[in-house]
């Protein structure tokens, strides 16, 4: 787009399950649409891959956001909003998309050894 390496913001509809797209961690301005039927659908195309770095969805009931957030297998979830990084969250992922996580009071973990002490008195 305009000459550079970037592309400008995509919409995908009617993308079929089979579709790369649905099982590949795509890194930029692309949102694929699928359809689906129910929640519980959703969730296992959601679901439906190796990698789990972020995932993202709106919804107005309260109980579904919990139901659903905590069914998504992703190291990130946003929720009513694009924008979920920030240096106090814990940035990243499950599975193929990483081990671990940056950022926040989490981040450091990675970098310390832990010692256990048993002291018998």
């Amino acid at each position: 787009a305009n000459g550079g390496s970037y592309f400008e913001p995509t919409i995908l509809a009617d993308v079929p399950r089979s579709a790369k797209v649905s099982k590949e961690e795509t890194f930029g301005p692309l949102a694929p649409l699928f359809r689906f039927k129910d929640e519980a659908e959703v969730i296992e195309l959601a679901n439906d891959t190796e990698f789990g770095l972020a995932s993202y969805f709106y919804a107005r009931d309260l109980s579904r956001v919990f139901r659903v957030a905590e069914a998504l297998e992703y190291g990130m979830v946003g929720i009513n909003t694009g924008l979920i990084s920030n240096e106090v969250a814990p940035f990243g992922g499950v599975k193929a998309s990483g081990l671990g996580r940056e950022g926040s009071k989490y981040g450091i973990e990675d970098y310390l050894e832990i010692k256990y002490l048993c002291l018998g008195i």
